[in-house]
């Protein structure tokens, strides 16, 4: 009985870590004038950059991007994108369940 109660409570606690996790997304636009090579997503607390989201692919200048973000429990999201000339512009701390990204020359670090 005892390992019936504990084995229901660990389906439970499971169960519940799951149904938090969400998938968002965030539409990013380029209009820097410069075409985007790189484009690094992580999540806000992350003290790492994760993989290139783009892979071979390349954000034109005027192009916009749809990045998914699937099973994150958290919308904050740290974003990262490096241009033909390996300029970076960087945000930090994106609410991406209500914000989108357009980005300008102004957003250069």
């Amino acid at each position: 009985m005892k390992i019936r109660t504990l084995l229901f409570a660990l389906v439970a606690l499971c169960a519940s870590s799951l149904a938090m996790a969400a998938d968002y997304y965030v539409d990013i636009t380029n209009r820097t004038g410069y075409t985007i090579y790189y484009m690094y997503v992580s999540p806000g607390n992350s003290k790492s950059w994760e993989e290139d989201v783009l892979g071979k692919d390349v954000l034109m200048n005027g192009d916009t991007q749809r990045v998914t973000l699937t099973g994150y429990t958290n919308p904050y999201f740290d974003i990262r994108l490096v241009d033909e000339d390996e300029d970076s512009y960087t945000f930090w701390n994106v609410d991406v369940s209500t914000e989108d990204i357009i980005v300008t020359l102004d957003h250069l670090d």
